[in-house]
């Protein structure tokens, strides 16, 4: 006859094997904040310029000229830029301390993730139209951190047996990972650059107009935290056929983003437009499916010091979402500056 002890231990393994209340409870909190995102995203640029400012009269409507307009696209890219600044911030606040911050320079990406944060909502709340030099310091030591961060990777995979081999590009230190901090840094430094044009005159970046040159930065992220991604989906098989989302659907808004971008026609920029809009929410959803791999290793939330290491990494899909408010900060450039 099976003891009471054994059949308490029975009950205990089956729960760890099938948390399904959790998985329940994140996707209802996934559902959430997928409504959430699309009412967010919803919201036309037009309407947000139409906003009126708190104890003022409403802005006047802008000329396709008109510095507010470009101060309005800085404060995009600054949001883009601090998006991915969150990303990179969790993400390798989980990763080095699983790696138990083994060398000290670990600690280097948090602080300047923080710092890239702080200076992405002080250029979001920011309407002056010039640049900060704070802000410039802050966004040039976070894409330098990017540089010499992957520069690290790959002495850690290098120096592994074996070197640059599968086993290792799959679980040796993400070579992809610190190339987010340096995009987070040039997404706010584009800002600052697109912020600091004098009124009267399209806005340029080293006399290359802002909306292509962004446009170009966000699809070349795009198209790189999609080979990451595709990476690690292919070191867990793509077992779940939604795991092909995050290596087909940024390419393609890459590509609709470059076509938008190289020619003037209204309708390539409408599709790319919609297609960032899904990529953005690609990312929140993302965050929905890691945390169902999360619940469904042994023991689920309740084992979450754990499971947080084991399992899909949190923090990595809204590195999308980013990006995806670059580019339709790069449209909102382009549509308001018809003749670069």
């Amino acid at each position: 006859m099976t003891s009471g002890i054994e059949r308490k231990w029975s009950r205990r393994v089956a729960d760890n094997t099938r948390p399904t209340q959790e998985i329940f409870v994140t996707l209802l909190m996934l559902g959430v904040a997928v409504v959430a995102g699309s009412a967010a995203l919803a919201s036309t640029p037009e309407a947000e310029q139409r906003k009126p400012t708190q104890g003022r009269l409403p802005a006047p409507v802008s000329t396709p000229l008109d510095n507010g307009r470009t101060v309005l696209a800085a404060r995009r890219l600054n949001r883009a830029a601090g998006t991915i600044a969150v990303s990179v911030l969790i993400d390798s606040a989980m990763e080095h301390y699983r790696g138990a911050f083994k060398n000290k320079a670990m600690y280097t990406p948090l602080a300047t993730s923080a710092l890239t944060l702080l200076a992405s909502f002080h250029g979001h709340r920011d309407v002056a139209p010039r640049a900060h030099w704070a802000r410039d310091i802050v966004y040039a030591l976070a894409g330098a951190t990017g540089v010499i961060g992957t520069g690290f990777h790959l002495y850690n995979v290098g120096k592994r047996p074996g070197g640059f081999c599968w086993q290792n590009l799959f679980y040796g230190a993400p070579l992809g990972a610190p190339v987010a901090i340096s995009l987070a840094g040039m997404t706010g430094f584009l800002a600052e650059r697109v912020r600091d044009n004098g009124p009267g005159a399209p806005p340029d970046v080293l006399g290359l107009p802002a909306g292509r040159l962004v446009a170009a930065l966000t699809a070349a992220g795009l198209v790189g935290t999609a080979m990451e991604a595709g990476l690690l989906h292919f070191r867990g098989a793509f077992h779940n056929p939604a795991m092909l989302l995050p290596v087909t659907a940024p390419p393609a808004a890459a590509a609709m983003l470059a076509a938008a971008a190289a020619g003037k026609a209204e309708r390539p920029r409408r599709i790319a437009r919609w297609w960032l809009r899904m990529t953005a929410l690609l990312g929140v959803i993302g965050v929905g499916f890691h945390a169902v791999g999360v619940a469904r290793n042994m023991g689920g939330w309740r084992n979450w010091t754990q499971n947080l290491q084991a399992g899909p990494p949190l923090p990595a899909p809204p590195s999308f979402t980013g990006l995806a408010l670059a580019g339709l900060a790069a449209l909102g450039l382009l549509q308001d500056n018809p003749d670069d």
